[in-house]
């Protein structure tokens, strides 16, 4: 097993997080800024992910509390094919529902500050999809 990387993807930051090389725990990297141009965030996290050289992308998956799929889940995936254009490898698409509001919760338990916790909110819940894959997968 090798490093999977994991994506929160929002309309204006997108959250990153990586495994360990065994697959069993899963670490922050950064909170990115979006740009304007959907063609340059792809590309950049294709860098990203090169550096880190994993063997499978997750993309986190929004769905409805019903499980189904809405307006935001047709542009996480569309923005998802611009990164999977570009890479050659496995990728995975994994549920996110509720991750940002654990995430919430945990930095709010944590005593993390408003401002502190919108600069890695994104991170923490990319965290949190990593994890629930490779719990899904058996990675635990």
């Amino acid at each position: 097993m090798l490093r999977i990387l994991a994506f929160d993807i929002g309309e204006k930051r997108i959250g990153v997080a990586v495994s360990d090389p065994l697959g069993i725990t899963a670490q922050g990297i950064e909170t990115y800024h979006r740009t304007d141009d959907p063609e340059q965030d792809a590309a950049y996290l294709i860098r990203l992910a090169n550096g880190y050289k994993p063997v499978k992308l997750v993309f986190g998956m929004p769905r409805n509390m019903d499980g189904s799929y809405g307006m935001q889940a047709e542009t996480t995936r569309a923005f998802a094919d611009l990164v999977l254009a570009k890479w050659d490898g496995d990728h995975a698409y994994q549920d996110e529902r509720l991750t940002t509001a654990s995430a919430r919760r945990v930095l709010i338990e944590a005593d993390m500050r408003r401002d502190k916790r919108k600069q890695v909110i994104d991170k923490v819940a990319a965290v949190l999809i990593l994890e629930s894959y490779l719990s899904a997968h058996g990675n635990t």
